[in-house]
């Protein structure tokens, strides 16, 4: 048995230094959600010790439900952190941009313990904006650069930058930029590579200690299947009590060898007897233009269940071309919105989302 320790999630040098001792086993981790005046926030259901092969503590998003805690063993930490490295061409300096009590984040820490690099850390617990991140990506000194993003901070960058060119020269000098957590607008994507960004879209969970699949190339010693639509995965990146395979709550498919996540399972609705995936809804929603965030959720109909948009943009936007990828597609209700409901990591809020829906 061994010591958890817990550390605020605002506590990042903290957090960093206990990083060290638990990659050499001394210490297990939690990330807490962050200080409010000083005073640690409330944990309940934690023990004072745990087995000697857990190594981190980490509470899933619950994005869609209620959030549970996942123990990942040291060895998978650091087997993640090096088949990361060894396709990203080598280890490097980080940028961390995403709090470090969900995976992302502090997959940062830990691969900058294990590269011996001083990590620049923004301070996650304000707003991201892309002026902050052109702050801190000027402090950075090493010959590789890194960074991981959720889409909705990639879109603030990309806008920024259409207009910045110091912004798109940072960007630019990125080995690698990171994105997950959430299907990103594949169009941006794609303009921001043209421009000589090297955006990387990863898949993967806490269950895999974050992203284990790199532009649908599965990471060295990763194993994919995809069986009856339903995405599954093996490694030595597995969260304890997980292998050999960890089945995911996502759709997917093969396309010319590469791994194509098509969205969540329980993301989609049935409507008049069709299916509808909401996350394709919301890809095809973000094409509109005066669009700039969007969410979608089932709501009640006569149909059984309908689409239901939440979006942010332009009081003018029109969603009836939507109903031309299917009837099932027609939207039954729009809310608009300031800003989407968003969970600490960054991900959409989608029971709040939900909740915006109904009522």
């Amino acid at each position: 048995m061994k010591p958890l320790k817990l550390v605020a999630a605002n506590d990042t040098f903290g957090a960093l230094n206990k990083t060290i001792e638990l990659l050499q086993g001394n210490l297990a981790l939690f990330i807490t959600p962050p200080e409010i005046n000083g005073l640690m926030p409330e944990v309940h259901g934690l023990p004072d010790e745990v087995h000697d092969d857990v190594a981190l503590i980490v509470e899933s998003s619950g994005s869609t439900g209620k959030p549970k805690r996942i123990e990942l063993g040291s060895q998978a930490l650091i087997s993640s952190a090096e088949a990361s490295a060894k396709h990203l061409g080598g280890s490097g300096q980080w940028l961390l941009a995403l709090p470090i009590n969900f995976i992302a984040g502090m997959n940062v820490l830990v691969r900058s313990v294990l590269a011996e690099t001083q990590p620049v850390m923004m301070n996650t617990q304000l707003p991201f904006t892309a002026e902050a991140f052109a702050r801190s990506a000027l402090l950075m000194t090493g010959e590789k650069r890194f960074t991981s993003l959720v889409p909705a901070q990639l879109k603030k960058l990309a806008q920024l930058a259409e207009v910045d060119s110091d912004l798109h020269r940072v960007l630019r000098s990125f080995d690698a930029i990171l994105i997950g957590g959430q299907a990103p607008d594949w169009d941006l994507v794609s303009r921001l590579r043209s421009e000589g960004i090297k955006i990387v879209v990863s898949y993967g969970m806490t269950e895999t200690c974050g992203g284990c699949v790199y532009d649908g190339t599965p990471l060295e010693g990763v194993g994919i299947r995809v069986s009856s639509g339903v995405i599954s995965i093996s490694g030595p990146m597995l969260a304890n009590g997980y292998s050999p395979w960890f089945e995911t709550s996502d759709l997917g498919e093969f396309e010319y060898g590469n791994l194509k996540v098509l969205g969540r399972a329980d993301r989609v609705i049935i409507s008049g007897g069709l299916k509808v995936s909401l996350e394709s809804i919301e890809a095809e929603a973000l094409k509109i233009p005066g669009v700039e965030a969007v969410a979608a959720a089932g709501v009640s109909s006569e149909w059984g269940q309908s689409v239901g948009l939440v979006y942010v943009g332009s009081p003018e936007v029109s969603f009836e071309s939507l109903g031309d990828l299917s009837r099932a597609a027609k939207v039954a209700k729009v809310v608009r919105v300031a800003n989407l409901p968003a969970l600490p990591s960054g991900k959409p809020d989608l029971q709040a989302i939900k909740k915006l829906l109904d009522e």
